[in-house]
């Protein structure tokens, strides 16, 4: 292996050189206890930042084991790395000047979600991984060598020394991130046997800073459970907690405008994830699996089997293995309820608010004049308790303006003033005086899930773009995301994209299931990380998107064929 002196020769001998020069660099050099890979440089001033990594040994990293070899800890820690990392190179970022992007310093930003991601990564054996940009710098298209020289001589050393090794770090900081992930996981852990599918602590504080802010907004009511549903854990650090457990079975969530219901929904929505001290949601947490459904217009369904809620179309059309490139805001809500069933979702997330009317409900006075026998569409309403009841899917719902679900619903909370209230028996009073129509639709046939996947030809090479969180692009093709609602980051968008190009390359092959598929990548990507879907690719910013949203990605994309595997 070179030695950092070899590396300032290097760069002694191509300052002022033409910029292509700059690629004598790659490779991996020995500093003062950590190693740097110049792992990709990049092609001018103008283009995206050089990739770099930094790999720090256990030895010299320091760090306790109890700190990497549990998983939710190792989150966890990589987690408040990250983020103090982060803060560090922020004070470089721009020091070292030039023409393009010269100087600029890059590591993955963290939000309020704590999730896991290729920027930095823990070894089995407690060693660490950096990886970040780079911009190096230039004087127009010239090479500016000893600008270069600071950034990897001073500004990189100080934030690697500075956060990189145990023995630089509040031990006092450290054990509270800990044992906030071991608490958050004794709840997770503690939902299944106590019959729940979320908690919400007393104290939460749920509404957000803005419509761009995931922060918590200041004075706003904190949460408090109604006694009738109040829990408590003794958890392994804090102690005794209290809060509103949820149950499993049908829960309806109502209120007036602006009293709260959509901001719970969201709370729980995003309970899937664990979240940092002080962001208020740290002790709301849903079961993992859980999946937010919607009405979707215009995505395209590919052979899935939306006969539980839809059947006898006027064109004839197959629902037991409907496919349209154009679907409705009812038929893309079965197909997204079918879709998250097939994934092993065991709660489904819904708001009356995104929802298509006529995929929920059905009023009397509309089935009166439009008879079942004309409608192909059987609404959730009527095939919610054989979800619950026959499938042991749950589900979670706000709705504002039909009463309908009052008849179904196990569990009935009225969100007043951000305070929540049992209501479940005046809500099943009130619904005798408006009984529903007495005829009830036939129970559906068992759903046909497992679908073999192949694709067209693929390009030799692939050129994968991430837009935020609405989307990822793949040869110009995109797979539309945005009302995929649970994903928290782009770099897990950007993950998506890189695990279905890595899918299509090595496992779509007209025989394997999309269970199949989706087991496989996540077999994979836990035996040697993110970075391995990447495939020889170098990029610095992934991070993990639970099943549910691969499956999501893999059935939002137009350009390869999900098949009927029972056709």
């Amino acid at each position: 292996m070179k030695t950092s002196a070899d590396l300032k020769r290097i760069l002694q001998n191509i300052d002022h050189k033409s910029y292509p020069a700059y690629k004598d660099t790659r490779g991996s050099y020995q500093f003062d206890r950590y190693v740097l890979h110049i792992d990709h440089v990049q092609g001018d001033p103008f283009a995206s930042p050089s990739k770099v990594s930094i790999s720090v040994g256990a030895r010299e990293a320091g760090f306790p084991s109890e700190c990497y070899t549990q998983y939710h800890n190792k989150v966890a820690m990589q987690d408040y790395l990250l983020r103090i990392l982060f803060a560090k190179i922020e004070q470089f970022n721009g020091k070292a000047r030039g023409s393009g992007k010269s100087g600029l310093l890059g590591v993955s930003r963290t939000g309020q979600a704590i999730l896991e991601k290729s920027a930095l990564c823990f070894g089995e054996d407690g060693s660490i991984i950096v990886r970040m940009e780079v911009g190096f710098p230039a004087r127009g298209r010239t090479i500016d060598a000893r600008e270069l020289e600071r950034i990897l001589y001073q500004y990189l050393p100080d934030c690697v020394h500075q956060v990189l090794y145990y023995e630089k770090l509040s031990k006092e900081k450290i054990r509270s991130v800990l044992e906030l992930a071991q608490d958050q996981q004794f709840i997770r852990q503690q939902l299944e046997p106590m019959g729940l599918v979320a908690f919400v602590a007393n104290g939460a504080v749920l509404p957000r800073e803005s419509g761009i802010s995931d922060k918590p907004m200041r004075g706003s009511v904190a949460f408090v459970s109604p006694k009738e549903y109040e829990v408590t854990m003794e958890l392994p650090n804090k102690g005794k907690i209290k809060g509103m457990g949820i149950p499993k079975g049908i829960t309806l969530i109502v209120g007036g405008g602006y009293h709260g219901k959509s901001t719970l929904l969201k709370a729980l929505e995003m309970g899937v994830y664990n979240h940092i001290a002080g962001d208020g949601r740290e002790y709301v947490i849903t079961k993992q699996d859980a999946m937010k459904m919607r009405a979707e217009d215009g995505r395209s369904i590919q052979n899935t089997d939306i006969s539980m809620f839809i059947n006898h179309l006027p064109n004839e059309k197959d629902t037991r293995s409907f496919s349209t490139m154009d679907a409705s805001g009812s038929t893309s809500q079965a197909a997204n309820v079918i879709e998250a069933i097939e994934a092993k979702s065991s709660v489904l997330l819904m708001d009356e608010d995104t929802s298509a009317t006529n995929f929920m409900v059905r009023d009397e006075l509309m089935q009166r004049v439009v008879s079942r026998s004309e409608e192909p569409i059987t609404p959730f309403l009527e095939r919610a308790e054989y979800l619950y009841h026959k499938l042991g899917v749950s589900i979670i719902l706000v709705a504002g303006s039909s009463g309908a679900y009052f008849h179904i619903a196990d569990t009935i909370i009225q969100m007043d003033r951000y305070i929540p209230k049992d209501i479940t028996k005046l809500a099943k009073e009130e619904a005798e005086a408006f009984p529903l129509a007495k005829s009830q639709p036939a129970e559906p046939q068992p759903l046909r899930f497992h679908r073999a996947c192949g694709q067209e030809k693929l390009q030799d090479r692939i050129k994968i773009k991430t837009m935020g969180r609405d989307g990822v692009s793949i040869n110009h093709d995109t797979i539309e995301l945005r009302y995929v609602e649970q994903l928290a980051d782009s770099e897990q968008v950007s993950a998506l994209g890189y695990m279905t190009v890595y899918a299509m390359k090595h496992l779509f092959n007209g025989k394997n299931t999309l269970e199949q598929i989706v087991e496989s990548v996540y077999k994979l990507v836990e035996e040697k990380g993110l970075i391995a879907v990447a495939d020889g690719g170098v990029p610095c910013g992934l991070a993990m998107p639970r099943r549910q949203e691969f499956y999501a990605c893999l059935n939002r994309y137009r350009k390869i064929r999900i098949m009927d595997a029972n056709a």
